[in-house]
């Protein structure tokens, strides 16, 4: 199986987690925390639980914050993982 999606970060990182704390320290929480938070296993269990409100407001965040930090090349290579000929077509 090929996989294209990878979660090293979590499984190496042994620094402080905390908010707040510093800027380094903060994106490297939520790094951990984004990467936690994507494990099926948990997904499979939150998701359902979700209200349709709360599935509304996780969908307009990842919308508007690909769409503001990411041009389109790099949202069909890094977001969707489509090669370069297949953002293309």
């Amino acid at each position: 199986m090929n996989r294209q999606h990878k979660h090293d970060f979590v499984e190496t990182w042994t620094g402080l987690l905390a908010e707040g704390f510093d800027r380094e320290t903060d994106l490297a929480t939520l790094t951990v925390y984004l990467q936690k938070f994507s494990d099926d296993e948990l997904l499979e269990v939150l998701l359902p639980r979700l209200s349709d409100e709360e599935l509304s407001v996780f969908f307009k965040l990842v919308a508007v914050t690909l769409r503001r930090h990411l041009s389109d090349v790099e949202y069909h290579n890094l977001f969707l993982k489509e090669s370069p000929a297949q953002s293309r077509e």
